[in-house]
């Protein structure tokens, strides 16, 4: 007899755990060949909500940690991202189509990217703030902070590149996250996701979603506890109805102009798009009363 194989089901990823939608909702991927792959959960924007929920409680966490620490939690997704290669690999291969040597290939980028980004981590305030020039008995420096809760609509390009590519730099400036995955790709999504449970990223800090963009995105960007809202993998004739949902809420917007080419040398616009400058002033003396400056 013939043996039935068990279809796995993906599930979301929120707040630490892997939830079925609350929906109940699924939808079945299929590879490049049409044949089922899996099913997966097709996030309601209900949802969405408690993934902002549980980005918050993640964000004071991630946010409070040292730059160093933040870093060493990067690091070791890319160590686990290293364990897991050969299924990542597989997945790749099944869902696009590419062969194993491309697969491999977009594997290994995905990795390197994940360690040049927790490299960036305790780099931040050097690059992105400083002492400013004043004329007065004071101190004035600048500062960057993470802006909190960002939403991310992740590409379809790739499964995994571009994905690691949007994701890490917001969680590298100190954001915690909320990504929707590729629609098509949602299988390598959640087997990221499981990597980050099985690191050490606090529960919250990432929050992956598996559905459709055009349901979800229009909720995320909207939302009122959102900071931040990453609309790369949104076709550029469907950006205006998100920008301006953003705007009720006075939520920053990063919206490429020309699709990113996630295979270069990632710069620093996609971590300083969600940092925002703190700027301090502090008195270094007093004047006195005969007129001289004491320090």
């Amino acid at each position: 007899m013939a043996r039935l194989a068990v279809i796995k089901t993906y599930k979301l990823y929120v707040g630490g755990a892997f939830p079925r939608s609350e929906s109940g909702r699924t939808y079945q991927v299929r590879d490049e060949k049409g044949t089922l792959m899996a099913n997966a959960a097709l996030a309601s924007r209900k949802d969405a909500r408690n993934a902002v929920v549980a980005a918050r409680a993640g964000f004071g966490r991630w946010s409070g940690a040292t730059p160093y620490n933040r870093g060493q939690v990067l690091y070791r997704i890319a160590e686990m991202m290293e364990a897991r290669r050969s299924e990542l690999v597989d997945l790749i291969v099944s869902s696009r189509g590419l062969s194993a040597a491309q697969a491999r290939s977009e594997v290994d980028a995905s990795i390197d990217r994940v360690v040049h980004f927790a490299g960036w981590t305790d780099k931040l305030p050097a690059v992105f703030g400083g002492a400013n020039a004043v004329s007065g008995p004071y101190f004035s420096y600048s500062a960057p902070e993470p802006c909190g809760v960002v939403a991310v609509a992740a590409p379809d390009e790739s499964p995994l590149l571009p994905l690691v590519s949007v994701v890490l730099p917001a969680l590298a400036a100190g954001n915690s996250v909320v990504v929707v995955a590729s629609e098509a790709d949602p299988c390598v999504a959640v087997t990221f996701a499981e990597i980050l449970a099985t690191s050490d990223v606090p529960a919250g800090v990432v929050n992956v979603l598996t559905g459709r963009h055009g349901e979800i995105m229009p909720w995320l960007a909207s939302h009122a506890d959102v900071d931040g809202l990453d609309l790369t993998g949104v076709p550029a004739a469907e950006r205006q109805q998100l920008e301006v949902a953003a705007a009720q809420t006075v939520t920053r917007v990063h919206a490429p102009h020309r699709a990113p080419d996630f295979t270069a040398t990632p710069g620093t616009a996609r971590m300083r798009a969600f940092l925002e400058t703190k700027t301090v002033w502090h008195p270094v003396g007093a004047v006195s009363l005969t007129g001289g400056s004491s320090y």
